[in-house]
């Protein structure tokens, strides 16, 4: 079973990719903090390739729909560029209680 569904293209005033979870989800991001998601919550990369989680709630709010994300290349988030290429790591897996 997938934990989450395909990248997607969003933006406000920076273009991210994001993945909608369909199952819960924690991890430990690259700068030590703990991520912790629930279904319908949305796992979220920037532009330097660090992750996130979002409540569903926010980010419905703030971020608007650009469309499904390329995964052929090796190029980064840009203004105006394709998004394409992301296979970075999580960061570590956080234990479970």
């Amino acid at each position: 079973m997938s934990t989450v569904s395909a990248w997607n293209i969003y933006r406000t005033r920076f273009l991210i990719k994001a993945k909608q979870l369909t199952e819960p989800l924690a991890f430990v991001d690259t700068f030590g903090r703990e991520q912790r998601g629930q279904p319908g919550d949305y796992l979220v990369e920037s532009s330097e390739g660090s992750r996130s989680i979002q409540r569903r709630e926010i980010f419905e709010d703030v971020y608007v729909a650009m469309g499904p994300a390329e995964e052929s290349s090796s190029a980064g988030l840009r203004t105006g560029a394709a998004v394409t290429g992301f296979q970075r790591n999580l960061g570590s897996p956080v234990a479970s209680a």
